[in-house]
């Protein structure tokens, strides 16, 4: 059966980097990528579609293509997914969208205000995940609704995927990815860690970080931040066991 990599590419999750990575094994038409609508249904159905319509290609790549991973019965795609400390990725999300252009609601809001009122506008839109539980809404549609809550079956797709990368520890997970690749056929893959559509300094560690944006935002809103991501914290605790 003929394999190829799906990479589920999440915002700040060091995406863009991972795509620079896989650019470099594979040629124009093997590495491609293409952008879904929010609808389930027809979000699954066009990724399907996508699969199907690039016969050529060994790495599939998308923001938007929602899990669970598309089957097919004669090819079989290798899911690639990383997370991240759930709130350096919301301040990396804002750093971000401060910077950029266009008039997305997400990019005009952080130009507009802190990094507080960013934080605070964005959850108190009941809909926005953004700074709520990104992960749980990502990795939760890998099962229906009869496996449990949306945390636990979020949990469920974390232990049931083959890979899951974290960001903190960006070179392991490389390595890792590349041994898992070579085992499953889709050989001769060097991963060279690249820093693309980076917002923020990567040097500094993951404590001194959340210091720092405990200090931006202040003990209220922080402790809000914490309590609405106290789910995206259990799934991080868990990818991050695995690199220890």
């Amino acid at each position: 059966m003929k394999k190829a990599i799906f990479h589920f590419h999440l915002f700040k999750n060091a995406g863009t980097s991972l795509d620079a990575a896989f650019k470099d094994n594979f040629s124009n038409d093997e590495w491609v990528t293409s952008e879904f609508p929010g609808q389930p249904s027809k979000n699954r159905e066009l990724v399907k579609e996508w699969v199907l319509n690039n016969p050529q290609a060994i790495c599939f790549s998308s923001h938007t293509a929602m899990l669970p991973v598309p089957t097919f019965e004669d090819r079989l795609l290798l899911p690639v997914i990383f997370i991240r400390h759930p709130i350096d990725r919301i301040a990396s999300a804002y750093a971000f969208e401060k910077k950029q252009g266009g008039d997305g609601f997400g990019a005009v809001l952080a130009r507009n205000t802190s990094f507080k009122g960013y934080v605070e506008s964005r959850n108190a839109l009941g809909y926005d995940r953004q700074c709520r539980n990104f992960h749980v809404e990502r990795f939760a549609p890998m099962f229906g609704p009869e496996h449990g809550t949306e945390v636990e079956r979020a949990k469920k797709a974390i232990e049931s995927l083959p890979f899951v990368g974290l960001v903190e520890q960006f070179d392991a997970s490389l390595k890792r990815l590349e041994t898992w690749l070579s085992d499953e056929g889709i050989e001769n893959v060097q991963l060279a860690a690249k820093e693309q559509n980076v917002s923020r300094n990567t040097g500094v560690p993951i404590e001194a970080k959340i210091a720092s944006i405990k200090e931006q935002l202040g003990d209220e809103t922080f402790a809000q931040l914490l309590d609405s991501n106290r789910d995206d914290m259990a799934l991080y605790e868990m990818v991050k066991a695995r690199y220890i």
